[in-house]
């Protein structure tokens, strides 16, 4: 049998008709942790998959003594998760204050004190400047605006109406996320607001969701920043579909590669 592609993926995933928050729970059962792992593990956060796991299902962890930030970044994973599936079930759009919804879910309780002393909270723009190299990172007076802006740009596209194409859909949902990497609205958690919010769109428009694994984070990051120097997505585009195979194809018992 030959290797499954992103088309494949893109159709056995159409087929599963997904309509419904049920749906979404049964689709996700085991890509849903996987996603909370890998985004938070990007981020250098010290919870295993087994212990994020412990989470999604028993919503505890026994015996754990590490970080407890990092235990509430993955308890805060699933909130999230258990927050969206009614939106995306609904195809609800893109907004500046369903965004600042997510950041807040996403950040509770992970905020350190030196970003509090500054004014700095979850579900909130940045008061202060936050800079990543020299091109990533908006002055905080314009975040609002061009947060609106992309939010507007996404909405204009018809991708909400189910009937774009795959490409379409994957490059829209790419730009949104290289866009809002470069604006970094937020003090912090950026990244795994990003990564859902790319998830968030892919799924609205019929698209499977896709996780950016941690081990493959040095190519994701060099993909952002050929995009924050020349908007160029193409190398992004191919490097998700690589990903999104890897998400959702594994070897059967036998060799042969089967979709999940």
């Amino acid at each position: 049998m030959a290797e499954i592609g992103f088309e494949e993926v893109v159709k056995t995933w159409r087929a599963k008709n997904i309509q419904t928050v049920a749906d979404i729970d049964v689709a996700l059962s085991d890509i849903r942790v996987l996603f909370a792992y890998n985004s938070n593990k990007i981020e250098d956060a010290g919870v295993s998959f087994h212990q994020t796991r412990e989470i999604f299902e028993n919503g505890k962890v026994v015996g754990y003594t590490g970080d407890l930030r990092a235990l509430f970044e993955a308890q805060n994973q699933k909130e999230c998760y258990e927050f969206i599936k009614s939106k995306i079930a609904d195809k609800e759009l893109l907004s500046s204050d369903l965004i600042r919804e997510i950041h807040e879910i996403l950040c509770h309780g992970c905020y350190d004190e030196s970003r509090w002393a500054k004014g700095e909270r979850p579900g909130e723009y940045k008061k202060n400047f936050y800079g990543v190299g020299l091109s990533v990172g908006l002055p905080p007076e314009d975040v609002e605006e061009e947060m609106d802006y992309i939010c507007n740009e996404i909405a204009s596209t018809g991708l909400w109406n189910g009937d774009a194409s795959p490409e379409k859909v994957l490059k829209a949902a790419i730009w949104f996320h290289c866009s809002f990497e470069r604006i970094h609205p937020f003090a912090d958690g950026n990244g795994r607001v990003g990564r859902t919010l790319l998830n968030y769109i892919l799924m609205v428009a019929g698209l499977p969701p896709v996780v950016i694994f941690d081990e493959d984070k040095e190519t994701y990051f060099m993909a952002l920043e050929v995009f924050d120097h020349s908007d160029e997505i193409d190398g992004f585009v191919a490097f998700i579909k690589e990903q999104m195979v890897k998400t959702w194809v594994r070897k059967g018992s036998k060799g042969a590669f089967v979709a999940l």
